[in-house]
């Protein structure tokens, strides 16, 4: 079989999707798509005489029923720039190879996030994690942003007059603030992609890690469209319940009593339809 060639990822290549102020996610390289996942689920050689249709059933198939390894085979590359405090919460999930800027061996470059006044929120009372909806009076919001910005051209003068002193550059950096930018090279598979989306495009997740993982998103579903499509159904905008909520949706259900057709108009396929009858029982 030849290198899988997706139309829609070669137009995106280096194109740089912005993020925040001054970040960007831009795809580098890619290896695989779609038919890269039914190859390798169905062990064989080249494209065969299987349809799209078909294919798009086998990896609807493999997402329902947790089947990851054949995801495995689809890996993206991206470039990233984030500020600093997002790459620490990003680079917990460890099952990707990455490369960062290095502040040991270049000079820091003087770009630091500044939140707009619309992402200014106060604690939130129930989220210990997160932000309150309320919002903060346009003073106070305007204050923060004035002495984010004032203490960021504090730090960056000060690691300037430290490299003007021909102190270490190992040294110099340990006083900037995680809100400085930084870049690496980011490579992952398809499978912990969808698991690190998962996570990340949740509502629960920081705001800024999610302006991220939304463009992360975009481009993911320009390499493995059908995979993106059913990763969606099946896992991001899914739901689970425990067996006392089961409980609860059968009784309802078949007080419904729904037909096959009425389950196909809901636009399960007759396979999905057949399984979700067996989940009710």
């Amino acid at each position: 079989m030849p290198r899988v060639i997706t139309p829609p990822a070669e137009e995106i290549l280096d194109k740089e999707f912005k993020c925040l102020d001054k970040g960007f996610v831009r795809l580098v390289d890619y290896m695989g798509g779609d038919e890269s996942i039914v190859q390798a689920a169905r062990v064989s050689y080249g494209k065969g005489t299987k349809s799209v249709s078909e294919d798009r059933g086998l990896i609807r198939y493999l997402m329902r029923h947790l089947h990851t390894t054949p995801f495995e085979m689809v890996e993206l590359k991206f470039h990233c720039k984030l500020p600093i405090f997002v790459a620490r919460q990003w680079i917990r999930h460890r099952t990707a190879n990455v490369n960062e800027y290095s502040g040991r061996y270049s000079v820091m470059k003087d770009e630091f996030y500044v939140p707009s006044l619309e992402a200014i929120h106060f604690q939130s009372a129930s989220n210990k994690q997160g932000r309150d909806e309320d919002e903060v009076p346009i003073e106070i919001r305007q204050q923060i942003i004035d002495e984010l910005f004032s203490e960021q051209t504090t730090s960056y003068n000060n690691y300037e007059k430290f490299l003007g002193l021909n102190i270490a550059r190992e040294l110099a950096r340990i006083n900037l603030p995680v809100s400085l930018y930084t870049e690496w090279y980011w490579k992952i598979d398809l499978h912990n992609l969808f698991h690190f989306l998962r996570l990340r495009i949740d509502a629960h997740a920081q705001f800024e890690i999610r302006v991220y993982a939304e463009a992360l998103a975009e481009i993911t579903k320009c390499v493995a469209p059908i995979a993106y499509e059913a990763f969606e159904d099946y896992i991001l905008k899914s739901e689970k319940f425990s067996r006392l909520e089961m409980n609860v949706l059968k009784t309802l259900l078949l007080q419904k009593d729904l037909s096959d057709e009425e389950l196909l108009q809901f636009g399960l396929g007759k396979r999905e339809a057949e399984e979700f009858r067996e989940k009710m029982k």
